[in-house]
């Protein structure tokens, strides 16, 4: 058992909930790496404080370089805006240090190539942070897919749906301005990556991307409030996907519903704990889908308790990427999903803004 120096990049909402995963993943999943919380930065040196005595770092910073330079810190997590995300990373990769990075994995396509690019040519550990994937549900929902439990796959329906601006007299904020932070930067990327990794690359597709309040009090909103995205996938199937930030009433609809020839599989993240599984098998009247509670019979589950239907919840899903992270890098091994991972979103994302501008079918690989 070896420790390894973590310096997190960003304190704030995601920087807490890294921090917090590093601090309790050695002793859920009796890593090989005991995590050590070396260094945080934040945007002030008194912020850096703050959060170094919250988190119980040993240092604190307001400059990343100091932070990816420091030779106590071995590996990096990177939880800041995304504008920031590409200089640290290729930073970190020049000496050879891994990096977590949240999504989306950079600013845009230029900045993820170029990401992906640094990451495999100094051949370091890489990964992108995707959590809500990673619940025991979903990752049994990917078991059951490469079973072949419901057969032929013939539909895929993915959505994530949240209400934060729901409320057109909602104020004009940070969220209401720029590419980055509108809908497609900030909440399509989660349902976008479930669907890759349930169902496999997407080939093109034909998206609407609409800014539903054009004004708040405050201001002009820039960027998009919701999307629809009607894709075809490598293995031909044909799908969409939903992301919103003005659905009222939902708070985390993070869902997915897939069909095929003998069954189906539909999840919900607002019941994170329970994965609904049919099979065309059986009486006509006595078919019906069923609930399956999570357990210790799932993956990743049992570390966090020994009761079924007890459940696990988000900052769980944290550390489950907190675990993957340390296992890749005590086996020099990456593990999914990793920069070019990250990438795909984003080509995915670009696609979907250049089809709704041209209102036509493009393909992926054209970005």
């Amino acid at each position: 058992m070896a420790e390894i120096g973590i310096g997190i990049v960003g304190g704030g909402y995601m920087g807490k909930a890294h921090a917090v995963a590093m601090s309790s993943v050695g002793a859920l999943f009796n890593t090989a790496l005991r995590p050590r919380l070396e260094m945080v930065c934040a945007t002030s040196d008194a912020s850096a404080e703050r959060y170094r005595a919250a988190y119980g770092f040993a240092r604190g910073t307001s400059d990343w370089r100091a932070l990816v330079n420091d030779p106590a810190v071995e590996a990096i997590v990177i939880a800041s805006p995304q504008d920031t995300h590409r200089e640290i990373a290729e930073a970190a990769f020049a000496l050879d240090k891994p990096v977590f990075c949240e999504k989306p994995l950079g600013r845009d396509v230029t900045d993820s190539r170029a990401m992906v690019q640094a990451a495999e040519a100094s051949g370091v550990i890489n990964m992108s942070g995707f959590n809500y994937i990673r619940t025991p549900a979903s990752q049994y929902a990917r078991q059951l897919l490469a079973e072949g439990a419901i057969g032929e796959i013939t539909g895929f329906r993915g959505e994530h749906t949240e209400d934060f601006l729901a409320d057109p007299d909602a104020p004009a904020t940070w969220r209401t301005r720029g590419v980055a932070n509108g809908c497609m930067g900030d909440l399509a990327p989660h349902p976008i990556n479930a669907a890759l990794a349930l169902m496999g690359p997407i080939d093109s597709l034909l998206a609407e991307v609409e800014t539903v309040f054009k004004t708040r009090p405050g201001g002009e909103v820039t960027n998009d409030d919701h999307a629809h995205i009607l894709c075809r996938f490598a293995n031909g199937v044909l799908g969409t996907i939903y992301a919103s930030r003005v659905s009222m009433g939902r708070k985390m609809g993070y869902a997915y519903e897939i069909t095929g020839s003998k069954g189906a599989i539909r999840f919900d993240q607002e019941d994170q704990n329970a994965l609904h599984l049919y099979r065309a098998e059986g009486p006509e009247a006595q078919r019906g889908f069923t609930k399956i509670l999570t357990g210790p019979a799932h993956p990743d589950y049992e570390p966090f308790c020994l009761g079924a239907g007890h459940g696990t919840g988000y900052q769980d899903q944290i550390i489950i990427e907190a675990k993957d992270f340390l296992t890749a890098i005590h086996s020099a091994k990456n593990i999914w999903p990793t920069f070019r991972d990250g990438m795909e979103v984003n080509q995915i994302v670009a696609t979907a803004l250049a089809s709704s501008d041209a209102k036509a079918w493009l393909n992926v690989s054209d970005f």
